[in-house]
């Protein structure tokens, strides 16, 4: 099983351009066939780059993002491709746009990789091109509007980016821990690094509707709050006018959100980068919360 990852800003350029290159050698030179002399630009100085390591300190992922606001040079070794590095440089350069006050960044997404990118919310302008002998599509970003979310990989998607985002609170309203995403294996590790991190004052507050389909079918969240029961509290809704409620939506404590009006589908809003909606969902979440009741028949399961 691949072990846990870090991503990091690089400070400075010189001292990291081995690292940079050693990844975006082997994925873009040897493995895809990109000439050296272009892989390397002279935009890469003033380019803001990041790295992923390995719980040994190898480097495994590498991506960029220049003045211009353009990113690119996505590289994530193969032995660590499917495990969530990409999405997490891609998330660190985003933080980094927002920081800067961009409102949009776009990208050159090589054929194969579009589907990833539309996870994240990166829409398709123009016609197709060849890039480096490699089909390529631009894909814009705003960074200043909701993301629609349409199915169910980019609801794992936005969900952990959330979840990893979390500082030392997140709220979770859901009506019986939806099965398609609760479960899956990606958001599950993200839940499992937060609750790990051993953050003073770390709490995930996860409100249910009927608390006894969870338990009922052992979710594998509900596994995983058993082991760290001083992180995880559980309650269900009692009150009517929460019973009513149709919505179903997940914050943190870092400004993100996503919103599903219909809590038993997959599609939505979010956005990685919205304190005034996260507070007002949160401050939402914590009344029903005091409104409703602890979960019993969760706690008997060592919770």
């Amino acid at each position: 099983m691949i072990g846990p990852f870090r991503v990091t800003l690089v400070d400075d350029y010189a001292t990291a351009l081995p690292l940079l290159r050693s990844v975006r050698e082997a994925v873009f030179v040897r493995e895809q066939g990109v000439p050296l002399d272009i892989e390397l630009d002279a935009a890469d100085p003033q380019c803001t780059h990041v790295l992923a390591f390995d719980p040994d300190g190898h480097a495994i992922g590498t991506a960029r993002m220049t003045p211009e606001r353009k990113i690119g040079r996505m590289a994530v070794l193969s032995d660590w491709r499917n495990a969530g590095v990409g999405a997490a440089l891609l998330q660190a350069l985003l933080r980094r746009a927002r920081e800067n006050d961009w409102t949009q960044v776009f990208l050159h997404a090589q054929a194969g990789a579009v589907d990833f990118y539309r996870r994240h919310g990166f829409v398709a302008h123009g016609e197709r091109f060849m890039e480096a002998g490699i089909e390529h599509q631009e894909m814009r970003l705003a960074l200043d509007q909701p993301q629609p979310v349409i199915d169910r990989a980019a609801a794992i998607a936005v969900a952990s980016d959330l979840v990893t985002g979390a500082r030392r609170g997140l709220w979770v309203h859901s009506r019986t821990l939806d099965p398609g995403l609760f479960d899956d294996r990606r958001l599950l590790d993200a839940f499992r690094e937060l609750a790990t991190r051993r953050t003073p004052g770390l709490e995930v507050q996860v409100l249910l509707h009927d608390a006894s389909v969870p338990a009922r079918t052992h979710a594998p969240l509900l596994r995983l709050a058993q082991r760290l029961p001083s992180v995880f509290a559980f309650r269900e809704v009692s009150d009517p006018v929460d019973r009513a409620q149709a919505a179903a939506f997940m914050a943190n404590d870092a400004g993100g959100y996503y919103y599903r009006a219909l809590g038993h589908r997959f599609e939505g809003e979010a956005e990685r980068h919205a304190p005034g909606r996260a507070r007002q969902l949160a401050d939402g979440f914590k009344s029903a919360w005091e409104r409703s009741r602890p979960c019993s028949e969760l706690r008997a399961l060592g919770i």
